[in-house]
């Protein structure tokens, strides 16, 4: 990760990105920009786009001046100003990074919380081939010392498990792994929980310290979150599609409800099988019907 993108739409709410992004950036080394995009409808109607564009330039030097000196030795933080869609214009320069992750606030003046739980949220988070955090507003954790990796019975649930072992081991943190089940099929449970064993093996094998747990109940993302409260965790990290209804365009309803309720921020990683470009650039996978 040699590059943090934050999406910032100006308000006191959305710093919370770029607070989550120093912390991260602290033990990475990554350097971090900051984004605005000036939509074609703009939030200021009242002032011309000339205007939105030098408030903007006057809120970054401001951040940047609040900010810079809580930087770790070496890391550069810089902004840029885009024009047109949010989702298209971040999802463009995270890409435009060979290493790179975005790190978002779930909550603005422009509406980040349906910017993440929307339909915008679907277009950044399937889009974008780089991992999202999610953070909502007054969460910033000073560190990452628990990180919680639930497995499920999706094919691909596994594939989050590289790069939270990265995260892991760049904070020293404990990871608890955590196998989920909703139902009773035994041929199911123990699917889930082999895999689950098979994640904590490897991470050992690692020498990342884990935990392993294994929790049936009737909400996945319920259970996720007493979890992460239960034990304090600092993190979760989940595969953004984890339902079939992928297929048609939409963000599995248990991501999402973790991204909505979740006390910690959430790392989402997006399936390489099924990763889908939004307006018709390219996808990856199934095609659509």
């Amino acid at each position: 990760m040699k590059q943090i993108i934050v999406p910032l739409d100006l308000s006191d709410e959305s710093i919370n990105g770029l607070e989550l992004a120093i912390v991260i950036s602290s033990k990475t080394k990554s350097d971090i920009q900051m984004v605005y995009v000036v939509k074609k409808s703009s939030d200021f109607p009242l002032i011309s786009r000339e205007e939105e564009q030098q408030f903007a330039r006057n809120r970054f030097q401001e951040l940047m001046n609040n900010y810079e000196h809580k930087l770790a030795a070496g890391v550069k933080l810089s902004y840029i100003i885009k024009k047109g869609k949010i989702y298209d214009e971040i999802v463009e320069q995270a890409e435009s990074f060979d290493d790179s992750a975005i790190v978002a606030s779930t909550h603005g003046a422009s509406g980040f919380e349906e910017f993440f739980i929307g339909s915008n949220a679907l277009k950044i988070i399937t889009a974008c081939e780089r991992p999202v955090f999610a953070i909502k507003y007054g969460i910033v954790p000073g560190n990452i010392r628990r990180i919680l990796l639930p497995i499920d019975y999706t094919m691909d649930t596994r594939q989050k498990v590289p790069y939270t072992a990265k995260i892991a081991g760049y904070f020293g943190a404990q990871v608890h792994v955590m196998g989920v089940t909703t139902g009773n099929d035994q041929e199911l449970v123990q699917r889930i929980k082999t895999w689950t064993h098979q994640v904590s093996d490897h991470l050992k094998e690692l020498g990342i310290e884990t935990v392993t747990t294994m929790k049936r109940g009737e909400s996945i993302s319920g259970m996720i979150v007493d979890y992460a409260r239960e034990q304090k965790a600092d993190l979760i990290s989940i595969m953004t599609e984890q339902e079939s209804a992928f297929r048609n365009f939409t963000i599995g309803s248990n991501a999402q409800q973790l991204i909505s309720k979740s006390p910690v921020p959430v790392l989402c990683i997006t399936s390489k099988d099924l990763q889908i470009r939004t307006g018709f650039k390219k996808y990856r996978g199934v095609p659509p019907a």
